[in-house]
Parts: structure tokens; C-alpha cells; sequence
């Protein structure tokens, strides 16, 4: 049976399978692996820190992800399929290792989440392709 998401070891496992996903995922890889060139060591602990403040708010993240995401969109163009297939790799994610009340609330807050980045790029792209 599976259990809700109680503290920082179930974030690490949420946080570890989903991008152990992302990583070898054909169409989101090739972002984290060739073009961010994410290094993993440094970056699962940060997403530790964000996920954990997310479902649990314990204020442990420090930090802007739009201003990454806005610099990352400007050199591999991101779009809405990107987002989607973040989103269903994640939600996948929480479904198969958790259930309850955190977990659903980790799926509402990555929808949101994404939603409001990918809005905020197309708005970006926008008000730049006005600018020439």
C-alpha cells in the first residue's frame, strides 16, 4: 500500500525517480543533459529544497526558478509539449510512489507550477519578438 509524502526522505525518492525520468527521457533529456548541462550533484539537492517548501513548507528554498527557466527557454526554445511531458512524467511520478493528501497536493502545485513558467516564457518570447 502505498503512503502519503511525510518528510525529506519521501521528497529525495520523489525528487530522485522523477529525474532519473527526465534524464533518460528522449524529449526532456537532451534539455537537462546536452543544452543545461545539469550538473546532478548540485541540482537534487535544490530540488530537495524546492519540492520539500512546496508539499511541506518548511521554507527551505532559496531561489528564483523563472529567471533559470527564462535563461534556459532563450537557448533551447521551450513549448508546450515540453511542458506536458513534464507534467505527465511528474504526476506519473507522484501516482506511483505515493498516495494521500501530500501527494495530490505535489501534483496540484507542479500543474500550477508549470503553468504559470511556460506562461510567463510564451509572454517573454512575446514582448521580445515585438521589441525588433
Amino acid at each position: 500500500m502505498k503512503k502519503d509524502i511525510a518528510g525529506r526522505p519521501d521528497i529525495e525518492l520523489l525528487v530522485n525517480t522523477f529525474y532519473e525520468k527526465i534524464a533518460a527521457d528522449q524529449q526532456l533529456g537532451y534539455i537537462f543533459n546536452d543544452v543545461a548541462k545539469v550538473n546532478w550533484q548540485r541540482h537534487l539537492p535544490v530540488m530537495y529544497d524546492f519540492w520539500e517548501n512546496i508539499i511541506l513548507f518548511t521554507g527551505s528554498y532559496q531561489g528564483n526558478p523563472m529567471n533559470l527557466h527564462q535563461h534556459l527557454h532563450h537557448i533551447a526554445p521551450l513549448d508546450a509539449s515540453h511542458f506536458e511531458q513534464w507534467n505527465k512524467l511528474f504526476i506519473a511520478t507522484v501516482n506511483e510512489l505515493f498516495k494521500g493528501k501530500n501527494a495530490e497536493l505535489a501534483k496540484q502545485k507542479a500543474l500550477s507550477i508549470s503553468a504559470i513558467i511556460k506562461e510567463k516564457i510564451s509572454f517573454s518570447r512575446r514582448d521580445n519578438e515585438r521589441s525588433y
